[in-house]
């Protein structure tokens, strides 16, 4: 399926000219990423069979599955677990058995890519865990529209993960007394969780590899229309929404429902050290990456990570366990992510390794080659594969794919002299990144915060919807406006 489609993408039948267009950051995985384009990688990309991509495929299809057909059963992480282990073991020992050394040092990045994954969003989710918002907003459509705003503007700044993990326990406090609030999730899902993570390296994975591969840390600010663009729409679209539903609500149910959810407590908030805690993560990365106190080279595998459990550490004991146990904080929502995600890890490397060999052009995919040449086509390949990849080595795999079409070696800091290419590079790495960062927010697995923020729903009685459930609801809203966006951008 993923094959077919970026046949499509890269092979699209001709058309008119369009004649006008995840604290901390949600940085998934990736604290420090070998380039796609080492040679024992390139050297398997072009030999894997297709066949490889089937436990991937497998373990997405029971995530959306399971949930549906066997609810209790999937409701255990020991169970989750051994689903995980059932694709992700024979993917591993094929790489090792088959590949040898290649193989091992495939698994090795995956392995820390995964460690990097946990202990961030680990570190983020025990931090903003110990900032308790006393009392409560109210639950108007309005108020609910300026969180997602707040929120949507704090995550290119605290990343997605540590702006969802910040504002989505008060949302829920706000609206408790609603009857219906599974669009409120959704949609925050959708800006906070994603499309606000557009304008610094702090926002998304993809953006702060880029800038550890040599694009200025100020160059995403330039995207500031395609951020205002998309989520703009998204919070008018979600006010009309979230107005309506209110209104059918207040005829349903007995009683003033506008003046029920404007009731509310006195506003405080404790923990506020944890802010501080909050700022020494983003201080973590941006020193990592900018090698502050190693002569500007990236800090050494491991020490990031470290630096951060030690932050996460001090954040955990000097935080009262009251503001834990007024958010209800429980370990659920990141075992269940560090247990998917490392399925997801170890069978997605195949997939990747594929895709980065055929747009190195090393091999065909069902007897195509990789032919694509405009930012729209970059925009929605990349996207569209961040939905169900890894949205950060996804993004550097198309990054290098470019480069290597205009000259530049993908090696180093291969994307400062790729943007010195002039007006058509930077519009290529435009499209990259808007695509990697935005359709993030298609399926739940296409960053880390849409899981976590899905879990605490759901602990919090909110009904979700299914894997495929959600992507009714992503396709619907989301789809037409990155269509807008392709018009107006990157036509």
């Amino acid at each position: 399926m993923v094959a077919y489609l970026m046949k499509l993408l890269t092979s699209p039948p001709r058309l008119p000219r369009m004649s006008a267009a995840a604290l901390a950051l949600a940085l998934l995985p990736t604290v420090s990423l070998a380039a796609p384009s080492a040679a024992p990688a390139a050297d398997m990309g072009a030999t894997l069979g297709l066949w490889t991509v089937i436990p991937f495929l497998g373990i997405l299809l029971s995530i959306a599955v399971l949930p549906l057909v066997a609810h209790h059963w999937w409701e255990h992480n020991r169970n989750r677990a051994l689903v995980a282990a059932l694709f992700a073991v024979p993917v591993a020992a094929y790489l090792l058995f088959a590949h040898g050394a290649a193989g091992g040092h495939v698994l090795g990045e995956k392995l820390h890519e995964y460690v990097s994954f946990v202990v961030l969003l680990g570190s983020l989710f025990v931090i903003t865990g110990g900032i308790y918002i006393r009392g409560s907003l109210s639950g108007t459509p309005l108020v609910n529209t300026a969180i997602l705003a707040i929120g949507a503007g704090l995550a290119s700044f605290i990343g997605t993960t540590g702006a969802s993990m910040l504002l989505i326990r008060p949302l829920l406090r706000a609206n408790k007394s609603r009857e219906k609030t599974t669009h409120i999730v959704i949609f925050f899902i959708f800006a906070v969780s994603n499309c606000g993570g557009l304008l610094t390296p702090l926002g998304d994975p993809p953006l702060y590899l880029g800038f550890l591969k040599g694009v200025p840390f100020d160059w995403t600010l330039q995207l500031w229309k395609e951020w205002a663009l998309v989520n703009v729409i998204l919070l008018v679209v979600f006010n009309i929404w979230d107005q309506r539903v209110l209104n059918q609500e207040e005829k349903r149910r007995a009683g003033p429902q506008l003046e029920r959810v404007m009731e509310h407590e006195p506003f405080r908030i404790d923990g506020m050290l944890n802010f501080v805690w909050l700022l020494a993560i983003v201080g973590v990365i941006y020193a990592s990456g900018e090698g502050i106190g190693t002569g500007g080279k990236p800090w050494p595998m491991g020490a990031p990570e470290a630096a951060m459990l030690a932050v996460c550490a001090a954040a955990w004991f000097t935080t009262q366990s009251t503001n834990r146990a007024n958010n209800k904080f429980t370990w659920g929502p990141i075992a269940e992510v560090a247990i998917l995600f490392a399925g997801i890890f170890v069978t997605m490397a195949p997939a990747l390794l594929i895709l980065n060999s055929w747009g190195q052009g090393t091999r065909q995919v069902f007897g195509q080659g990789f032919t694509a040449s405009e930012p729209w086509q970059y925009f929605w390949m990349s996207g569209m594969l961040s939905s169900f990849l890894d949205n950060a080595p996804t993004y550097l795999t198309f990054t290098a794919t470019a480069a290597g079409k205009l000259g530049v070696p993908a090696e180093g800091s291969f994307l400062a002299p790729f943007i010195e290419k002039g007006p058509g590079a930077e519009m290529l790495l435009a499209a990259i990144s808007c695509g990697s960062v935005f359709m993030g927010a298609n399926t739940y697995i296409g960053n880390g915060p849409n899981f976590m923020v899905k879990a605490i729903a759901e602990e919090n009685k909110v009904r979700m919807p299914s894997f495929f459930g959600y992507m009714a609801w992503s396709f619907g809203i989301l789809i037409p406006i990155f269509l807008v966006v392709t018009w107006v951008f990157f036509r």
